[in-house]
């Protein structure tokens, strides 16, 4: 069809958030906090916050891009994961992908780098490639760090059992990512090629093992 796909004419920002919240039954409202809302392209970007069970109980926050075409059909879903330092809100603010999620007809969940927020453990003094803003989407086995820091489990289980029964994605789902969030992307791709139907990486950290970055955070979350 050349992407020229025919739909109803968009609701008004306003409509679409208020649907967005009736359409929930009140345990699943209850759960989730949409921080911010705004009209992108063809679609809204919404930031929510919800318990986080894998992070220690926490309050984590993500990003998710439903396209207009998600009103009246079910979408595959993107998760994109990001790289050392980063938050849910880097890839929607500079990556530019809104529209490609619209004529490709995909929603975008970004979530965050890492768990964050009072009582979660870092280094002292803070550094950028360590702790919070650098999870390396795996799960913690030391002492310090293991109750928080299971970014493998959040983002391979407890997000998308929670997108799934709040917002209108598919069973198709797809894991993408930069640097730290490209080995995110494919080692838990690779772990569970039953769960993806791609997976793609840029700039990914490969080997972990033989670079700085990796070697003091698998020895610190890991032992």
């Amino acid at each position: 069809d050349f992407g020229l796909r025919q739909h109803p004419p968009p609701l008004p920002a306003s409509t679409s958030i208020n649907l967005f919240l009736r359409a929930r039954p009140r345990d699943l409202m209850a759960s989730l906090v949409v921080r911010a809302s705004n009209r992108v392209a063809q679609g809204v970007l919404r930031r929510v916050q919800h318990t986080a069970g894998s992070l220690g109980g926490i309050p984590s926050t993500f990003a998710v891009y439903e396209p207009d075409a998600s009103k009246y059909k079910k979408l595959p879903v993107v998760y994109w994961l990001s790289g050392l330092t980063c938050t849910d809100e880097n890839f929607s603010q500079k990556a530019g992908a809104f529209q490609a999620a619209c004529d490709n007809e995909v929603i975008l969940v970004m979530p965050d780098t890492s768990p964050r927020g009072e009582g979660v453990p870092d280094e002292e003094p803070k550094v950028y490639d360590f702790g919070v803003g650098a999870g390396f989407y795996l799960n913690a086995t030391t002492e310090k760090y293991k109750k928080h820091y299971n970014m493998y489990d959040y983002v391979v289980k407890e997000l998308p059992e929670f997108v799934e029964a709040n917002f209108p994605v598919s069973s198709l789902r797809s894991v993408s990512g930069h640097s730290m969030g490209g080995h995110g992307a494919l080692t838990v791709a690779l772990k569970n090629p039953d769960r993806y139907t791609s997976v793609s990486a840029f700039a990914p950290i490969c080997n972990p093992m033989n670079v700085p970055w990796g070697t003091k955070a698998l020895s610190l979350y890991l032992g």
